[in-house]
């Protein structure tokens, strides 16, 4: 927390004074890479679906980049063992350039933040930065741009953030809580046609994302009840004919998904506001079931409840399970929270510059934690994939930026890092040098992942290996 009785200048000097004790240009080093990638990944799998487990390393196992997104767990590893400032803040513990994206505001407004905040947890600010550029290293490499633009590209998500730090540390605390990053702010600060083309097609795209819009094709109507369509591995029932769940499982023991249902709901309406939870009373639920999401959360519990309002408006909420940060053994900093599911929700609201207004947290009839959000509600994520170099780059600018306001809102200690950050570029190269290294590191990381794998060491099942499972 910063020491508000101290001047501006006085806390200027705390983030010089750490720049002396860690230099800028220390932050090259990729830390403690000696380890046993396979040991690590197979230890973050515990406790998770037994039969998505071969899911998520199929998915892992697409590129080094899908690798890098699925594999938070090594770099924190890794990042223990760097030099770090000393100042310590609410972070994302997840940061790679995917886990940013838009979404829509109570007001409607459509905003480009951070998006993801499994893994949040307080930590030394540069790790998120050291993810987010190693993010983009792997990114460029395997877009095939080359290693002097995947270079070129990280240190812009550096000095993004330094510069954008700066200004941070110049605003008052409730000028900074209240700024938002909306899309019509980055299209200003697009630099090519095509990047405001593409801007402004994302704006288009978040319009048609709605529960509306998804309600055909996730749900079915039988008998005036909406019912979720199975679609193994990635949506199906726990208690149907496609479940993907081993019949002792606790959940399949509870024999329908009521009981898990109520337990859940009771705990989560006491902790979003009394007229959120008013809003949500009007909506009666229809049908819940397994939705498997992204490459790290693969084999975590993650539900989504189909919800229908009075006039026939559907509402989907999103339940997902919440584990320790892969963080929290390897920072000096503990999460306040006991309860996971709220460790994530109130990093969110910390770092997020306006946040559902169904965000929650609940726990379930297993003592598993959860945290509830909207499934859509305007999301939309750039399809970083058909990105050419110049593209890259200004999406990397405006990441950086994100990251900074995030971190100025979070922790209040945008002037101790400014201070620390200084007016030249030292850590953006620092940074730049850092992300190929490490870059380097996940390749070689993968290439052990990928032998694993082809040996049967460990078990990869693509979706169309589940799916041909289903139509024996």
């Amino acid at each position: 927390m910063p020491n508000e009785e101290a001047t501006l200048e006085q806390r200027k000097a705390i983030g010089i004074e750490a720049r002396k004790q860690t230099k800028r240009s220390s932050h090259h080093k990729t830390g403690n890479t000696d380890r046993d990638p396979l040991a690590l990944l197979e230890a973050n799998s515990e406790g998770r679906v037994t039969k998505l487990v071969p899911l998520r390393y199929a998915r892992m196992l697409v590129s080094p980049f899908a690798f890098f997104r699925g594999s938070a767990i090594l770099q924190a590893h890794d990042l223990a063992g760097t030099p770090d400032s000393g100042i310590q803040m609410q972070i994302c513990g997840d940061c790679h350039l995917s886990n940013f994206g838009g979404f829509a505001t109570p007001e409607r407004n459509l905003l480009f933040d951070v998006n993801d905040f499994d893994e949040t947890h307080p930590g030394p600010w540069e790790w998120d930065l050291k993810r987010l550029a190693a993010s983009f290293a792997v990114a460029a490499r395997h877009l095939g741009h080359g290693d002097s633009a995947a270079e070129e590209t990280a240190y812009i998500v550096a000095e993004s953030y330094r510069q954008k730090t700066l200004e941070y540390a110049e605003m008052g605390a409730l000028e900074t809580w209240y700024d938002q990053i909306t899309f019509e702010r980055i299209l200003e600060s697009a630099k090519t046609a095509e990047g405001r083309r593409l801007v402004r097609e994302g704006m288009a795209k978040a319009d048609r994302r709605s529960s509306e819009e998804l309600l055909p094709k996730l749900g079915v109507m039988k008998d005036g009840v909406w019912k979720i369509r199975d679609a193994p591995p990635g949506v199906f029932h726990i208690h149907g004919n496609t479940s993907l769940f081993d019949e002792v499982d606790d959940w399949v023991q509870l024999g329908s998904p009521e009981a898990l249902i109520k337990k859940l709901y009771k705990e989560y309406s006491g902790t979003i506001s009394a007229s959120h939870r008013q809003l949500l009373e009007r909506f009666t639920l229809h049908d819940m079931a397994f939705k498997v999401v992204g490459v790290g959360s693969v084999g975590t519990r993650c539900l989504i409840a189909l919800m229908i309002g009075s006039q026939g408006e559907p509402l989907f909420l999103q339940i997902k399970e919440a584990r320790d940060s892969v963080l929290a053994p390897y920072v000096k900093p503990k999460t306040p929270f006991q309860h996971q599911g709220r460790r994530v929700v109130e990093g969110q609201r910390l770092m997020q510059a306006s946040s559902d207004i169904f965000l929650g947290w609940s726990t379930g009839p297993s003592g598993r934690h959860f945290y509830l959000r909207q499934l859509r509600d305007m999301k939309v994520s750039p399809q970083v994939e058909l990105f050419d170099s110049t593209i890259l780059k200004g999406y990397a600018r405006s990441c950086g930026w994100v990251l900074a306001r995030a971190h100025a809102r979070a922790g209040g200690l945008a002037t101790e890092v400014a201070g620390y950050l200084g007016k030249s570029d030292s850590m953006a190269v620092a940074i730049g040098k850092y992300s190929m290294a490490y870059a380097d590191q996940v390749e070689r990381d993968y290439d052990i992942f990928s032998k694993a794998c082809r040996s049967g060491r460990l078990v990869a099942r693509t979706e169309a290996d589940y799916t041909a499972d289903f139509l024996v």
